[in-house]
């Protein structure tokens, strides 16, 4: 599930960071802030922080030579108190920040301490004289950024309720797959061994049942990966939605079979109804060039 959550969070990472960059700002000051009580002020800071924002892993400061002045404060009491005096200078928060001298949000990375996915934002503190105090960071689980800044995201509780509904029609689309597949294949068994005694109609009406069932498992499969699962869409047809990609294309077959099977039988029996045939096959014809215009316009929209 992470490449789809990264791929969420690259979506409303901007939104991320202006939210969270104007939270730090409403606590962080460097008002009636001296040598002597730098310590205390921070400390208030980063409690204050906290509580506004609680799904927040770790608070801590730095200073401008990337060594960590405060302790960790953290609900988390394995974090809570530590870190204190550690260098964080080769961090790219820091550097970002110290280059870019304004609040930055990084892109995701494993957390050291946790093993989880994180990502930090970093806020420059500096005095009336534009001097660099301390930067304050905040590190924030990938899964909770998704939750407070995306709430229809694959974590969320609308979320998990989407892949819930996913997963229940992918399991009723195998079943309808599955029936199809055992009705198309004892077709092909009551069809018998002598060749002189095959009904033609039979055979077609088994062989659009078998693939039918076939792409009816591929549109699950395709459903099962991207909204269950959330696997990362394949390359190829586009990077449209691969559901829809599918869905189309199970049509298309479907009905190409079918045109084929009457341009067959109205060709022995009723050669004056070729034309519902060939209107048929015009039909499909129209639905592959939708399909490849929307292949198209998904490929430029990417580009």
């Amino acid at each position: 599930m992470v490449i789809k959550e990264i791929q969420e969070y690259a979506q409303i990472r901007a939104k991320a960071r202006a939210y969270l960059c104007y939270l730090i700002s409403r606590h962080a000051s460097a008002v009636g802030l001296n040598e002597t009580n730098l310590d205390t002020h921070v400390n208030k800071e980063l409690l204050r922080l906290k509580e506004a924002i609680p799904d927040a892993e770790v608070f801590y400061a730095i200073d401008g030579d990337g060594v960590q002045v405060s302790s960790n404060v953290s609900k988390n009491k394995k974090l809570n108190g530590e870190r204190e005096g550690s260098d964080r200078a080769d961090r790219a928060y820091f550097y970002k920040t110290i280059k870019e001298q304004r609040c930055i949000l990084t892109d995701p990375y494993p957390s050291l301490a946790t093993n989880n996915m994180v990502v930090t934002t970093s806020f420059p503190v500096y005095d009336d004289d534009k001097n660099l105090l301390y930067i304050l960071c905040v590190d924030i689980t990938l899964e909770n950024i998704l939750k407070m800044v995306h709430p229809s995201s694959v974590d969320s509780s609308f979320g998990m309720y989407s892949k819930f509904v996913y997963a229940c029609f992918s399991i009723a689309l195998a079943l309808v797959s599955l029936l199809l597949f055992v009705k198309g294949l004892s077709g092909f068994f009551h069809l018998g061994l002598h060749v002189d005694t095959i009904d033609i109609n039979e055979m077609f009406k088994a062989t659009i049942l078998l693939t039918l069932s076939l792409a009816i498992f591929d549109l699950v499969k395709a459903i099962f990966e991207e909204e269950v699962l959330g696997k990362e869409k394949k390359d190829g047809a586009g990077e449209g939605h691969q559901t829809m990609i599918r869905f189309l294309g199970s049509i298309i077959i479907a009905l190409s079979i079918e045109a084929l099977m009457l341009v067959f039988k109205f060709a022995i029996t009723e050669p004056e109804k070729l034309i519902s045939a060939v209107y048929l096959i015009l039909g499909v014809t129209s639905l592959m060039i939708g399909l490849s215009i929307y292949i198209h316009v998904n490929k430029v929209a990417k580009k």
